[in-house]
C-alpha cells in the first residue's frame, strides 16, 4: 500500500516551494496517531532521535507518517516488514531507537 504525501508548501520570498521539510511542531502533530502505542513510539523518536537524522532520513520519516496506523504498528512491532526499501530503513531506525537509552 503506498504511503500518503505529507509535503507542505514553504515560501522563499513570494515563491512557494513544495516538498519542504516539515517544522518540528507539525511533525509532532502528524506523529499523533489513532493508537496510543504509536503515539508513544513516534513522539519519543521525535524527542530523542529525529534531530540527529540525515535530511534524507528525516524525509523518509515524514513519508512514513502518510501510512496507515495498522501498517505502521505492524512494522514497528516487527510483525511485518515494509516492502519499500526506504520505509524499511526508517522503520529499522525507529525500532533501534526504542532500545537505546534515553538521553
Amino acid at each position: 500500500m503506498p504511503l500518503g504525501d505529507l509535503r507542505v508548501n514553504c515560501f522563499i520570498g513570494d515563491q512557494s516551494v513544495a516538498g519542504c521539510i516539515m517544522d518540528k511542531n507539525r511533525l509532532f502533530w502528524a506523529s499523533r496517531r489513532g493508537m496510543l502505542e504509536l503515539d508513544i513510539i513516534l513522539q519519543r523518536f521525535l524527542e530523542t532521535t529525529y534531530d540527529q537524522l540525515k535530511p534524507e532520513e528525516q524525509a523518509l520519516y515524514q513519508h512514513l507518517l502518510g501510512g496507515e496506523d495498522q501498517d505502521l504498528f505492524a512494522w514497528l512491532m516487527g510483525r511485518e516488514e515494509p516492502e519499500d526499501k526506504g520505509t524499511a530503513t526508517i522503520v529499522a531506525i525507529i525500532r533501534a531507537s526504542q532500545h537505546a537509552p534515553a538521553s
